[in-house]
Order: C-alpha cells, then structure tokens, then sequence
C-alpha cells in the first residue's frame, strides 16, 4: 500500500452535533459561541451557512454578528461533544489501533496494516466516511498521503463530506501550488515572516535552501522544510498513548478589566499556583516562563524569561512573570493574563546551582508538593494562601458595606 496514513476530520463538529439535537438550526446560518456575560462572548464553531457570511472561528460575537446579522447562538455542550468524539474513535478503531487524537474532532490513523482485511487505505477512507455519516449523522473529510503532514494537507482540501488522495504524485502538481498556511503549523506569525522573503507557496518553501530556512525560522523554518518536501516521519502513536509536554500553561479571562498592581499580583499567583502544581504532577522543571496579557481593546503581548535552575514551584514562576510584566509598564486595563512554562526538563536532572539560595526552593518544592496532597484529598479549596483569604474578605466588606 502507497499511502496508508490517513487523518480524519470532522466536518463543522460542534456545529453539526448541535443539530443533531435542534434540526431547525440545519438551515440557518449558526454557530456555537461562549457565554457573552462571563467575558467568554467568541465564536468557537459555525456551520457552512456561517461560514459562507464570513463569520470565523475565535472572532467576537458583535463581530459575526455585524457580518451575519441573523446568526443563530447556541451555547456549548461539552458533553455532547466527547460523547460523539469517542463513537468516531470506535469506528476508526475497527480498523486499526494505531489511532492518535490531534484534538476532539480530528485524528490520525496507520492503516498500513489493515490492507489485507479492509483493502487500500483509500478504500478504509471512503467506509469510515460512510460509516460515520450513517451511524452518528455527521460528516467527516479524510486525507489519505504517505505521511502526516500531508494527510491532513488532503482533509483541509476538500469540505465537507470527501476524501482527497494527496500520493506522491501530487506533490509537485497540486501539494506545492498549496499557499504556504495551509501547511501543518504555519501560523499568522510565520506566514508573515515568510511572505516578507516573498515565499507564498508550499513549493517556495521545498525549493528554497534548507540553510535559508534555518537562518529565517530557526529549528521551525528546519521542520517546516521538511515538512513541504515530504519527509515527514513522524508515526501515528497507538490509541491511549500519551507523549511529554512541551510546554504546561493556564490563562483567564477576567470577568472584569483589572487595573489594580494587588488584583495583578493576586491573579499571576493563582496561575502560577496551578502551573506549578501540574509541573510537579508530571514530574518536570521549567527553564522558561512565558507570560501573556491582553487588554480591554483586545491589545496583546507575549514576553518570556529564562529560570535557571530550572523550577517548579509557584514563587519562581510568580516572580518570573511579575517581572516580565513589570517590564512593559503598559498600565492597560487587563482582560487576560497567562503563565506558560517552558524548556520542561525531568526534575531529578536538573542540576543543583551551588550560587542560588537551592535550599530554599527545595524547601519550597517539598511544601507545595504535600499541598497538593491535601488538596487532592479535601479538594481545592482545603488550602489558601493569606493574599488569596484577604483579597476576598475585603471584597465581601466592601459589597456589604464595612
């Protein structure tokens, strides 16, 4: 068999679970959006009819609503969508185990072994579209390649309902005439880099000197190159596998702009609380933190540190991000903050830094890790820092007048 990865996405899929449940959204333009109220007011899927308005995901509802005056919302169901989230991975796990989730709707399956029980990889395609249109009610588009990369190249190319062959005879004569954020992990950042050295094609960016790329993008610019010349080796991962974090992170968006340095403080605590706590949890450190900010008028920037030693409890990654904060100054009235920690290493291998207070973070560590034993056993709750417990007395005195 030529090509037996295939990458299965499902078509619209909050949208179409949604009608499911209320057919009298099928004909209308709709989408599923987040809660106005709480500040969580964008679009997070649409069906076709929105789509051809121009309503996108992740964009604001005053937004799509400009654009598609009778956009019908929904509110999410997350429910709905795990449940028919693994009713699809049944199907495909019929056909092999090799079965590796890129989000709720979209996976990728190997089918190389399948062939003499189910036939070519096209054929394993075009069942499980008809299977899952017939036992589930929704649709799905299937890219059949030789690798990842380009599988999910053919799932985005033709919507919905479809499956598109993308062999290596495609390459050259429909891969690489692709514009170059149709490839896997091209972001709005890199195509901007990107078309600044005037490279708008998949093909620009085969042709084009693997050195260039370094030079341009650094080790992504490499995996990007790579990626267009169709030398993705990357296996599917069996069905239950889990692979290390990159990177673990949390953000919020507030209920309301935040303008106060105490209201900061307090939120990049709670954060770095969480992060650290799931640092611990998998058993790494992180050497970087990153920290995001958004303001009231959807303003945003990113700054990053490193942390050396690399650490895992919350006051490291706290002053990390207060400092990084710090250091715009850009006295906004905030929407959302976030912490990432990043370059994660195993934590027996990080090594001790003899000109750093260590003992004190290690002190640290062994006193968060037995709070979060105590607040797996009595909940979440069980457990407050002093900063946390004012901040709510005071709030409770104000609205009841003391």
């Amino acid at each position: 068999m030529e090509n037996g990865i295939l990458h299965v996405d499902m078509n619209n899929f909050y949208a179409s679970v949604e009608t499911l449940y209320a057919p009298e959204y099928r004909d209308v333009p709709m989408a599923v959006a987040g809660d106005k109220e709480s500040r969580h007011g964008i679009i997070l899927a649409k069906n076709m009819l929105a789509k051809q308005r121009g309503v996108q995901t992740a964009e604001p509802i005053w937004q799509a609503k400009k654009k598609c005056p009778d956009l019908r919302l929904v509110p999410p169901h997350f429910e709905r969508y795990s449940h028919f989230s693994r009713l699809a991975k049944k199907i495909y796990c019929e056909y092999t185990d090799l079965v590796e989730s890129f989000s709720p709707d979209e996976c990728w399956l190997d089918v190389y072994g399948s062939e003499r029980l189910f036939g070519s990889g096209e054929k394993i395609a075009q069942q499980i579209r008809q299977r899952v249109k017939d036992e589930l009610g929704l649709t799905v588009s299937i890219g059949v390649s030789f690798n990842k990369v380009f599988a999910k190249l053919g799932s985005d190319y033709k919507k919905p309902d479809a499956v598109t062959v993308f062999g290596r005879s495609q390459m050259e004569s429909v891969i690489w005439k692709l514009p170059c954020d149709a490839l896997l992990f091209v972001g709005p950042h890199t195509e901007k880099t990107l078309k600044k050295f005037g490279i708008r094609t998949i093909g620009d960016i085969a042709r084009l000197e693997l050195s260039a790329m370094r030079s341009m993008l650094g080790r992504a610019g490499e995996t990007l190159w790579l990626y267009a010349n169709g030398l993705d080796d990357s296996p599917v991962c069996p069905a239950g596998h889990r692979e290390a974090p990159k990177s673990i992170g949390n953000s919020v968006t507030l209920p309301h702009d935040i303008v106060t340095e105490q209201e900061v403080r307090e939120t990049f605590l709670l954060l770095a609380e969480t992060v650290a706590a799931r640092l611990r949890s998998e058993g790494v450190k992180a050497g970087e933190v990153q920290i995001t900010v958004k303001s009231s008028e959807f303003e945003e920037f990113q700054r990053q540190c490193k942390i050396e030693p690399a650490a895992c409890d919350s006051r490291s990654l706290y002053q990390a991000a207060l400092s990084l904060y710090h250091r715009e100054n850009k006295r906004w009235a905030v929407r959302l903050l976030g912490i990432r920690a990043g370059k994660l290493v195993p934590a027996e291998e990080v090594q001790i830094c003899l000109f750093d207070n260590d003992g004190d973070r290690e002190r640290l560590e062994r006193l968060e890790t037995a709070v979060d034993d105590l607040r797996e056993r009595f909940g979440k709750g069980s457990v407050s820092r002093a900063m946390t417990i004012h901040s709510k007395k005071h709030e409770e005195n104000s609205e009841n007048g003391g």
